[in-house]
């Protein structure tokens, strides 16, 4: 059997890849604000069914924007979800990506307390006098903590990427995220991962930038 290649230039490779998800997704019609979100989603991981599964709040793309516009900071509950996230465009907004999930008084934290670092990590970013976006990719006790501190009136997120991948309360999570009454762009099911999470804010910072004509 004869394979073929493209011959594609490698500053063209992401340009044709999106082009394949285009045409794959045939007469398909999204929000033009939800498109570039799910595409890249689909890009990151090859799976098509992101385009059925991400679900977004009322205006949640515009008001993401409008607080990353403004500074906020991105909080993720992993490190790869951190280290995937551009921090060139973020910063030239003036805002930053955080990840606590290392820091020493976390773990402290969640020995003394018995609880997960992403519950602790959530409870540190919490105090943080920014606006906050949040990319949860992995833990759904991240989850969980934030729908109980948005409940207390601890926390109001300017969004919540909710995204964690795996089998145990991924699935409630989830949900409970989509009845806290704030900004949400949550994959449904089981899947996803710190690299959806990654992706997701990357396509909203990358639309701040396309709109500065940068990109």
């Amino acid at each position: 059997m004869k394979i073929e290649l493209e011959n594609v230039l490698p500053a063209e490779i992401e340009k044709r890849s999106f082009e394949i998800i285009t045409e794959e997704l045939g007469d398909r019609v999204f929000d033009p604000l939800q498109e570039p979100i799910i595409k890249r989603a689909i890009h990151t991981s090859a799976d098509f069914e992101y385009a059925d599964s991400l679900c977004f709040s009322e205006h949640a793309v515009e008001k993401a924007l409008d607080a990353l516009r403004k500074g906020a900071y991105i909080v993720t509950d992993t490190q790869m979800g951190k280290s995937g996230i551009n921090k060139k465009v973020i910063a030239e907004f003036g805002g930053e990506v955080c990840c606590f999930m290392s820091d020493p008084d976390v773990a402290e934290t969640a020995k003394k307390n018995g609880t997960t670092r992403a519950v602790a990590s959530m409870e540190k970013a919490a105090k943080l006098d920014r606006p906050l976006v949040f990319a949860i990719g992995n833990a759904p006790t991240a989850l969980i903590q934030l729908y109980e501190m948005i409940q207390e009136g601890r926390i109001r997120p300017e969004l919540i990427i909710g995204v964690p991948v795996g089998f145990v309360n991924v699935v409630q999570a989830k949900e409970l995220i989509m009845t806290a009454g704030v900004p949400y762009i949550v994959a449904r099911g089981r899947k996803g991962g710190s690299n959806i999470a990654a992706a997701i804010c990357n396509a909203l910072l990358y639309m701040l930038d396309s709109s500065r004509g940068q990109r």
